[in-house]
């Protein structure tokens, strides 16, 4: 529920969209060479079905989001119960990213007919979900055409490379579900890593609230009040083309 009432997902698509390869690349300990180059599949989940098609996932997705928000230094929630999470990231369209290690995949975006179970390869979901992502209207009604989304990676999936795909992929699928631009409300500024990711894919710094969250110091010595950015980017062009 948001300062708004509850607000609808989009509805501009009546299909998932394709899934698409994105690489990864990153630097690596001399003694896992072979390692330094993987990609990733996303693939477009249908929520009524996520459960039912794809046993314990959407019980991993959420363990992964509660263990995030109890350690208090991302989101603003304190607590998320399973059945929270479905309500709270299944109310938007979600995106799934798989990891695979060797060779390329094929370029940025590239589609391709890969299911999940074919990109999990036969692997646990912790060993195979590099991370997810929710997209949603981050306003209503006359405001719905921009949307917001909620990032998460795994901590045994990070520094991996993963959070800068996840990203480049939400910049790709977000104006094919009809979005015109997004919008960040809380980017902590001590989340340096997500500030300099965004910066670097063309979201400007629409704003700075004070104080805006109240979290868990990283060496875990109390809470500190943090302030935060909010972060914008338009799919269109100036000349207010559709979204490609």
């Amino acid at each position: 529920m948001s300062a708004y009432g509850a607000i609808s997902r989009s509805a501009t698509v009546s299909e998932p969209l394709p899934t698409t390869f994105w690489s990864v690349r990153r630097t690596v300990a001399a003694e896992e060479p072979a390692r330094s180059h993987s990609y990733v599949t996303v693939h477009h989940l249908q929520t009524a079905s996520a459960a039912r098609l794809y046993p314990g996932l959407v019980d991993y997705l959420g363990a992964v989001m509660a263990k995030e928000i109890e350690d208090g230094m991302t989101y603003p929630q304190e607590t998320m119960s399973a059945d929270a999470f479905e309500s709270y990231f299944f109310s938007g369209d979600v995106f799934l990213a798989i990891s695979n290690l060797g060779g390329t995949g094929g370029s940025e975006g590239t589609e391709t007919t890969l299911t999940i179970d074919e990109a999990r390869q036969q692997r646990t979901w912790e060993d195979c979900v590099a991370g997810y992502y929710y997209v949603k209207p981050n306003y209503p009604g006359r405001s719905s055409h921009i949307c917001n989304g909620g990032f998460v990676v795994p901590p045994i999936q990070r520094a991996k490379g993963y959070g800068s795909a996840l990203a480049k992929s939400y910049v790709y699928y977000a104006p094919r579900l009809g979005y015109r631009g997004s919008v960040f409300n809380l980017v902590y500024i001590n989340n340096s890593a997500s500030v300099k990711l965004w910066e670097g894919l063309g979201f400007k710094k629409a704003g700075l609230i004070p104080k805006a969250g109240r979290l868990r110091r990283k060496d875990g010595n109390g809470e500190e009040y943090v302030d935060a950015f909010v972060f914008y980017k338009s799919f269109v062009d100036e000349d207010g083309a559709e979204p490609i």
